[in-house]
């Protein structure tokens, strides 16, 4: 089942709030541990969100107010215009992994859209949900507008949503026409093309969108003189009473509120008549501006009044001010307002089809990842058994910046190897604070003489080894590291931002040695795409590998694709599709795909496949129609290192938004991981990440 869904909205006062209660209420039927999260909020000076302050209230989820968001859209804007969105994106994912892991299901209210804010709120709620991995729900507020500009708002919002890779759940086009209804649903289904989404619409409830007097107090601040037991009437209009009597009464409307200044006596008392008279309609409440309080005689007047059935209220602005900003009241769904609330939810059980959204929030899952999430999810995973990572190369100031960010967030323990005074001295340079790093010197190492009998031991019987060479090579910092990892001493290894990979890998084949059934070490590369994460063997060590070694690489691939939490579903690449090619290279592809299904029968496996084929739906329709994995393929493996290679690169450099972490080494006994030499900071601790969580594999914590 999904963990979570995304209300996301295309414009502003859409009727959010009921369409939050209305899946609150849909997921409580099934889920007893049910959370809601709002990733931004913009509350009003000194008060709490609105949409968590109405959730928390109603439903008596036992969640803590902080609990619920990240932070506030001032903080939002100003982490954005400072290039910091990755931070807010990270800042968001702590708090949503939080309740994600505590709650069965997380329902996420999405920014509001505030004035001047239009574009960065619609852009940033995309964001936003496609990092948390939420499928979405889109509301779109139909008051006063055309079925095409409904239409063309909610394409827009498609077109954003998908570009980001988020999955979408359905369409709730809200307080539309009553005759409009109809002509809005058939034009979404016509014109809106996505897969498996849902439409709904939803007529306005003209009483839902009138204010309360309850709710022009809080809007204004105003102060309520009389009449504290009527605050629920609604508002349906303003007078602003600056006539005579006889010319004010024939203007008043039902529901209507009188705005006059606090000294009008006349008609202070002529609309309360009138509130006490069966001709004329009435009036929800009086507004008295200026900050003027009648005087004595008139409010022992109203006080004579029993139960006084209109409420009066006071502002210290006049009354042209005051009715600018009541322009802009609105209303909305309060807590201590159950009767609005009942409506509410029975306007949405009245037009949305339960069933099949109760269906779609327990069946629908998103499998799309962005890279930020894959590379939050992978820090997360490393931190959870903390493991010790190796890093020969400790001067590097790269290494240095990266072992800063590993220990801050607490990712796993840090050796550092070289001369101690120089990497003291490259610490000092950069204001790194390190203390929670061990710096090991090989030749001043309490356990460099047992590295040395050891490896001495191990190489005695090769061509020209003898104590001497032993002494030499372990005092090398990457077969010292490499001796860590084979002892124990540490849990995996990471180097190559400086050497070379063979220089990495080499000692690994001499110390650490292959797992018992594999014959090779082989690579893969996790290319993060912007809403997936697939995985590329080998890009990086065997040239030319035989359908032996080729089927041990795609079975060795799924399986680090999995301990990744990348679903494997294995592409054996070729120039040709099934049987359309012939050639020794498609042989061999033939038999690697015997010999993989022969050891692993369960794996979902097809190949020969071209790369097409293997990752776009629409052709594999045409070429392997029948097939489980072409067009959704996520493993892929290519025949040789100079087709894997090239491909690699040729992906990650085709949009700024794709990010390839590796090689991550795979056929080792315990995990040792190449850098490229042009590596950055981030490519580090994601490297230094992954070899934690192939360590905890390693140990059958994962």
């Amino acid at each position: 089942m999904a963990k979570s869904l995304y209300i996301s909205t295309t414009n502003a006062r859409s009727g959010k709030s009921t369409i939050v209660l209305g899946i609150m209420q849909l997921l409580l039927r099934d889920l007893q541990n049910v959370g809601f999260f709002r990733p931004i909020i913009n509350p009003e000076d000194g008060e709490r969100d609105h949409d968590i302050n109405l959730v928390l209230s109603h439903f008596y989820l036992g969640m803590r107010y902080e609990d619920t968001y990240a932070m506030t859209l001032d903080e939002a804007k100003k982490l954005v215009n400072a290039g910091k969105q990755n931070e807010m994106i990270e800042m968001i994912l702590n708090k949503y992994k939080q309740l994600e892991e505590k709650y069965d299901f997380v329902l996420c209210g999405g920014i509001d859209f505030v004035v001047g804010n239009e574009a960065f709120t619609f852009d940033i709620n995309a964001v936003v949900a496609a990092n948390m991995g939420c499928p979405a729900l889109v509301v779109t507020n139909a008051h006063n507008a055309t079925t095409d500009e409904i239409v063309s708002l909610n394409q827009l919002a498609m077109e954003d949503l998908e570009d980001k890779g988020v999955d979408i759940l359905g369409i709730m086009v809200n307080r539309a026409e009553e005759t409009q209804t109809e002509a809005i649903l058939e034009a979404l289904q016509k014109d809106i093309k996505v897969e498996n989404c849902s439409f709904h619409v939803i007529p306005e409830d003209s009483n839902l969108m009138k204010p309360t007097v309850a709710d022009l107090k809080k809007w204004l601040g105003a102060e309520v003189i009389y009449g504290k037991k009527a605050m629920d009437k609604m508002i349906d209009g303003y007078v602003i009473a600056a006539m005579q009597i006889n010319n004010f009464l024939n203007y008043i409307k039902e529901d209507s509120l009188v705005v006059t200044a606090g000294d009008r006596t006349d008609i202070i008392l002529s609309a309360m008549a009138s509130r006490l008279s069966n001709s004329y309609p009435n009036i929800s409440g009086i507004l008295l501006t200026g900050g003027i309080v009648p005087s004595e005689s008139i409010q022992r007047l109203v006080e004579g009044w029993e139960g006084i059935p209109v409420p009066i209220l006071l502002v210290k602005d006049h009354t042209y001010p005051t009715m600018k900003n009541l322009n802009h009241l609105h209303a909305r769904l309060e807590p201590d307002n159950p009767k609005k609330i009942a409506s509410a939810l029975g306007l949405f059980e009245a037009h949305v089809d339960t069933q099949e959204m109760r269906r779609k929030l327990i069946e629908r899952k998103s499998v799309n990842v962005t890279p930020q999430m894959f590379e939050y999810n992978l820090i997360q995973k490393a931190k959870k058994n903390k493991q010790h990572i190796v890093l020969p190369e400790g001067t590097g100031e790269r290494i240095l910046n990266a072992c800063d960010i590993l220990l801050r967030r607490d990712v796993c323990e840090v050796t550092l190897l070289g001369k101690e005074e120089e990497i003291q001295a490259k610490i000092s340079k950069l204001g790194l604070d390190l203390a929670g790093a061990h710096i090991v010197e090989p030749n001043k190492s309490p356990l460099y003489e047992e590295y040395v009998q050891e490896f001495y031991e191990m190489r005695k019987n090769k061509k020209g080894m003898n104590m001497d060479v032993a002494r030499d090579l372990i005092s090398d910092v990457t077969y010292f590291a490499t001796m860590m990892v084979h002892k124990g001493h540490a849990d995996g290894m990471v180097s190559g931002s400086v050497n070379t990979t063979a220089h990495t890998i080499k000692p690994a084949f001499q110390i650490i040695k292959t797992k018992p059934d594999a014959t090779i070490v082989s690579s893969i590369f996790l290319m993060c795409l912007k809403d997936r994460v697939l995985a590329f063997g080998d890009c990086a060590v065997n040239p030319t590998p035989n359908a032996e070694q080729l089927a041990e690489v795609a079975i060795g691939s799924a399986q680090t694709a999995e301990i990744f939490g990348v679903e494997p579903r294995v592409a054996m690449l070729s120039y040709s599709t099934g049987s359309s090619g012939k050639g020794a290279e498609v042989e061999k592809v033939i038999e690697a795909t015997r010999i993989a299904k022969e050891r692993c029968p369960d794996l979902l496996l097809e190949g020969p496949i071209q790369y097409d084929a293997a990752i776009d739906p629409s052709v594999a329709k045409t070429k392997l129609p029948d097939s489980k994995v072409a067009g959704k393929a996520t493993v892929f493996i290519f025949p040789d290192l100079n087709t894997g290679n090239n491909t690699y690169k040729a992906v990650q450099r085709s949009s700024d938004q794709v990010v390839a972490i590796g090689p991550v080494l795979q056929g080792l006994n315990k995990p040792v991981n190449d850098l490229s030499r042009g590596c950055t900071v981030p490519d580090i601790v994601n490297t230094v990440a992954i070899t934690a969580v192939q360590a905890q594999a390693a140990k059958g914590l994962v």
